[in-house]
């Protein structure tokens, strides 16, 4: 992609811009953009601001703090949708990340598991783990387990209940799910608030290390090439702001492109690592950037260099049928299932393919027609 473009765009209505992000791996393009000098380049000033919550980052971006964000991806479907409580159309035009996230458990529940396996290889699959999960289940007189995930309408949450779902585990039932902020997963697993959770790196990684917690399934291995952050805007403000909103976006897909190349992943960590941005040390970024995740600490690192998608195939394509998937599965969140008619267009409102067709043609990027 060359930075040459920005020469051929209309002038942008907003120059300097608020993004928030959370203290996570995988907000990684919207901190390389800042870096390598991308916002810059297509003639933006961004300031990043680090938040603790993902409902802090839609509330400020709905409050007009944040004049765009890194999202979950369900979030602009959920929100427009008013499931969530508040009820304001948001949409996207860049899938920033897929995959990335990690189902860990507590090492006295993971030891538990070990000893239901009869010989069995509990990290085989996914399947084989929720299986064992079960088997404790129903051996264990304790008779409900707390998982935590980072919001009730997350790829995490969805992504936790397809898990269980393999295993026979009934959520509700044998299994609770609380939400808590990323950054406090590991030390309440470490001190028995919850026996399990999911999130995003680098948590899953820490709790490793720490000895606290075993990576029972990746999402790679549940539900791989699943859309997971976006970049997440109101619909009024694109609409108010379209040649800035292109900037924004063709500034971040070269931050995505430069990110596909595993040859800048140890650069990427170091940046990551600042105390401006994640503000932890490389050794503990390192495992999900690299590809070389480890999921218990007595075992070796296993490689998947597809534990984080940023660019391949078209990955920051958002597409209807990817946005119809993830609000068909929140449907047992909802209450009841959306009818066909509202999913079609909620879909095509809140997943712009066009929005990424534009920046992808102005930068002459290869991009799929149609959906």
């Amino acid at each position: 992609m060359s930075i040459e473009i920005s020469k051929q765009l209309p002038k942008a209505e907003l120059t300097h811009l608020n993004l928030g992000y959370m203290r996570l791996s995988d907000s990684a393009p919207l901190i390389v953009a800042q870096e390598l000098g991308f916002y810059e380049q297509l003639g933006l000033t961004v300031t990043l601001h680090r938040e603790v919550s993902w409902a802090n980052i839609r509330d400020k971006t709905i409050a007009g703090t944040f004049d765009a964000c890194q999202m979950l991806s369900p979030m602009p479907l959920v929100t427009t949708l008013g499931a969530a409580g508040i009820r304001v159309p948001m949409l996207t035009g860049l899938i920033l990340s897929k995959n990335g996230n990690a189902i860990t458990v507590s090492k006295t529940l993971w030891n538990k598991m070990i000893q239901a396996a009869d010989n069995d290889q509990p990290l085989s699959s996914a399947v084989a783990s929720a299986k064992l999960l079960k088997k404790v289940l129903s051996d264990d007189a304790k008779p409900v387990l707390t998982f935590a995930t980072v919001h009730s309408f997350s790829s995490h949450t969805l992504l936790l209940r397809q898990w269980l779902a393999a295993g026979g585990v009934s959520v509700d039932v044998e299994v609770r799910i609380i939400v808590l902020p990323p950054e406090q997963m590991v030390d309440s697993l470490a001190e028995g608030v919850i026996d399990g959770f999911c999130v995003g790196e680098p948590w899953n990684s820490l709790a490793v290390e720490y000895g606290t917690g075993v990576i029972a399934a990746t999402g790679v291995h549940i539900c791989d090439g699943a859309p997971e952050k976006v970049l997440g805007v109101l619909e009024d403000w694109h609409n108010r702001n379209p040649a800035t909103h292109l900037r924004l976006r063709l500034a971040l897909m070269l931050a995505c492109e430069w990110l596909g190349d595993m040859s800048n992943r140890e650069a990427t960590i170091e940046m990551l690592s600042h105390p401006e941005y994640l503000g932890l040390p490389v050794s503990r970024l390192r495992p999900s950037l690299s590809g070389q995740i480890l999921y218990d600490r007595a075992q070796q690192p296993q490689h998947q260099s597809n534990f984080h998608i940023f660019a391949s195939d078209y990955a920051g394509l958002p597409r209807s049928s990817q946005a119809e998937l993830i609000i068909k599965q929140c449907s047992p969140l909802l209450g009841k299932p959306v009818d066909q008619k509202r999913l079609n267009l909620l879909a095509g409102q809140c997943f712009r393919a066009d929005l990424y067709r534009e920046a992808a043609a102005l930068a002459s990027m290869d991009c799929p027609v149609d959906d």
